[in-house]
């Protein structure tokens, strides 16, 4: 959602076109109850993931936590002021199975399946088409 005080991370498609990708490895959701955050919210940061350079472990008020893309906040200190709404949703997908490609953050793709559910998935289990 636009924040007219805020610019949202670009998406890697151009109006009407859509990027298409496969499944080469299935992905299971490791995190089935995903972090969902606002601009403006406060998170405590925690670690950096070492898998995934570019994703910080982050908990919100509530005490849920989950990795977020470090461009999606303003560190002070141990703090995060969220600049972007994000959620941290995962797709779950099978071999062969055909995905349309939004946004890409560190190594992950946002991707809408068939059936309209979206979420991230690992870039290293689809190829482009």
């Amino acid at each position: 959602m636009m924040n007219e005080n805020k610019l949202e991370p670009q998406a890697t498609q151009k109006s009407g076109e859509q990027r298409k990708c496969r499944v080469i490895s299935a992905y299971e959701v490791a995190y089935p109850d995903p972090l969902i955050i606002k601009v403006g919210e406060e998170l405590t940061v925690g670690a950096n993931d070492t898998q995934w350079p570019g994703f910080v472990w982050c908990t919100n008020k509530a005490g849920q936590g989950g990795w977020v893309p470090e461009s999606y906040f303003e560190r002070r200190g141990n703090i995060g002021i969220v600049r972007y709404d994000y959620e941290a949703t995962e797709l779950a997908a099978s071999v062969d199975e055909e995905l349309i490609m939004d946004t890409e953050e560190s190594g992950w793709i946002w991707c809408t399946n068939q059936r309209g559910q979206s979420g991230w998935i690992p870039a290293d289990n689809v190829e482009k088409l």
